[in-house]
């Protein structure tokens, strides 16, 4: 008896060419929002495993340029700041990699770089 039900209905919403019967209004909201990569900007939230047994969150500031990390423990019911870094001088580096780097250094480190390069274009005027 189900089965006949669900093929009458399935063979109802295939035929009707006219769309569905209720108001737009509620189609558009229940669609929700168009997503955009592009250009995305704001705060955007992740969950995910920090390590084998702990869990967390991963917050990513795209217009301040900041991501930080909340870990949960469950032994309290809480989120802990497990890590914050800004990237603002981090996407000057071209070839660097290490854990022991504060922002600060990279942001010497970027302008020590680029008074090398104009000095070096410089000297090579003719």
């Amino acid at each position: 008896m189900i089965a006949i039900a669900l093929v009458v209905i399935a063979t109802t919403l295939v035929a009707r060419s006219d769309g569905p019967s209720w108001p737009p209004s509620l189609i558009d909201s229940a669609m929700g929002q168009p997503v955009t990569s592009a250009g995305a900007r704001g705060v955007f939230a992740f969950t995910g495993q920090l390590t084998k047994s702990t869990f967390g969150v991963y917050l990513v500031d795209v217009d301040a340029m900041t991501m930080w990390t909340y870990e949960y423990v469950p032994a309290r019911g809480c989120l802990k700041l497990a890590s914050a870094r800004t990237w603002r001088y981090d996407r000057y580096l071209e070839n660097y990699n290490t854990c022991n780097l504060p922002p600060e250094v990279v942001e010497k480190m970027i302008e020590d770089q680029r008074a090398y390069r104009l000095q070096s274009s410089e000297s090579n005027m003719p």
